[in-house]
């Protein structure tokens, strides 16, 4: 069965930067969209960045555009999330996920949606 599996997180000062990486592990059936999310302490989950696999179209939160780059590399089916400028309103949970449907992250445009298990980002 597919698995996603999340590197690249840990501890960095404001102003840093930092980047995560999901590996989709076994075949991901049509779920043609990848993206990340983020749950900070008593927060909802927010959808961070999003990209459509076949043409490699990104969609950015409101938070987190202008600082934040999501890519691909099709070879590894790894998903790369570039961050700089961290703040510290950035700490949260970066969970990877992978579905069906648009890049927007909404959850009504999620079908059939997979999560990776969480890497923890602190930014101090």
């Amino acid at each position: 069965d597919v698995q996603l599996v999340e590197s690249g997180g840990g501890s960095v000062q404001a102003g840093g930067s930092l980047t995560l990486s999901c590996t989709a592990s076994g075949s991901t059936h049509s779920r043609h969209t990848m993206g990340w999310f983020r749950q900070a302490p008593g927060k909802e989950r927010e959808g961070v960045a999003a990209i459509y696999t076949f043409s490699g179209s990104p969609y950015y939160g409101d938070s987190v555009k202008g600082r934040f780059t999501i890519s691909q590399d099709n070879a590894d089916r790894t998903v790369h999330l570039q961050m700089s400028r961290l703040t510290p309103e950035d700490t949260a949970v970066y969970y990877c996920a992978a579905w069906r449907g648009s890049y927007y992250c909404k959850p009504e445009d999620r079908f059939l949606e997979i999560w990776g298990q969480g890497t923890m980002v602190i930014v101090s």
